[in-house]
């Protein structure tokens, strides 16, 4: 046991490829990132700007941005400089950090992906107590234990990782710090680990994406009642929620939900809920969601005139 964790960093092996494609992707993840961040500040701010701030869609959409800030950030920084470095390095201790937020902001946005199925599933399936329902107090209650199942997600994952013992090996094969790499490098039979693994994220992400596509099946059943209009408004909310459900789990489902091994496309599939997804949440919230739009146009024209007359 005294030779074990004696490594004090590890090198992550990222996307090793030419010069030209270390500089393209580089460029490409810069771009993502801003997008990211724009996108996602945008959306809190013109919602906590309107009164849209007091529905509750609107309230868990401005935690689903937060969370995706947060989330990207942990992993795409430390991307995004590693693209132009010579030696790409993670030191022990925030590779164990890395793998703590990952997983935290990750579980909760699971958890709020499914308060906003909640949400909406109300909505369209008992319209007349939507707001006895929905109030602010169950609203603030959903967040909470989002972000506390969030916790309880990613504790047993961290001390996973900070228990492993590690004595030689220190290339991880991806471009950040996740346990099923880690279990790869480790200097212990990490099956039964393995195993622990799949039960606490891949069975999580599976249930939740099965309550999930029960609760839009349910809704889509219960809109062939509606009226023309009614039908067009809901379903115009509910593919936006879809497919950031769809972008997000399936990658995850494919990674954790299997033996635990990795494979080389695991970096790409990462890319989807890492960076990919969360990027195009704003988008695909606010191109399919006139409310939002009106929201946008309202508050930064307002913002933009208020300005102009004030000079």
């Amino acid at each position: 046991m005294d030779n074990y964790r004696n490594i004090s960093e590890f090198i992550l092996l990222g996307f090793s490829y030419g010069q030209n494609i270390q500089i393209f992707c580089f460029i490409l993840f810069i771009f993502c990132y801003v997008a990211l961040l724009g996108g996602n500040f945008l959306i809190i701010i013109s919602v906590q700007c309107s009164p849209l701030f007091n529905q509750p869609m609107y309230y868990f959409l401005v935690h689903l941005s937060t969370i995706d800030i947060c989330y990207t950030s942990t992993v795409t920084p430390k991307l995004i400089s590693d693209m132009l470095a010579e030696r790409k390095t993670i030191s022990y201790g925030n590779c164990m950090l890395q793998v703590l937020t990952m997983h935290f902001f990750g579980g909760t946005e699971i958890f709020i992906l499914t308060a906003m199925a909640y949400d909406r599933y109300v909505a369209i399936c008992k319209p007349l107590h939507y707001m006895l329902i929905m109030n602010r107090t169950r609203c603030n209650l959903l967040v909470l234990a989002a972000w506390s199942g969030g916790f309880i997600h990613a504790f047993p994952l961290f001390t996973t990782a900070i228990n492993l013992p590690f004595c030689g090996p220190n290339e991880i094969d991806h471009y950040f710090c996740d346990v099923f790499p880690l279990l790869k490098v480790a200097c212990t039979d990490t099956y039964i680990t393995g195993v622990l693994v799949i039960a606490f994220s891949g069975m999580v992400a599976l249930i939740t994406f099965v309550v999930l596509s029960l609760s839009y099946g349910i809704i889509l059943f219960t809109l062939r009642n509606q009226s023309a209009e009614g039908k067009r408004k809901a379903l115009s909310t509910c593919w936006s929620h879809i497919t950031v459900v769809v972008l997000f789990f399936g990658p995850v489902i494919f990674i954790y939900l299997r033996p635990p091994t990795t494979f080389p496309e695991d970096k790409i599939f990462a890319l989807f809920y890492t960076i990919i997804a969360p990027m195009f949440n704003p988008l695909i919230y606010t191109l399919r969601n006139t409310e939002m739009k009106n929201t946008l146009r309202k508050v930064w024209c307002q913002a933009f005139f208020s300005k102009e007359v004030f000079n």
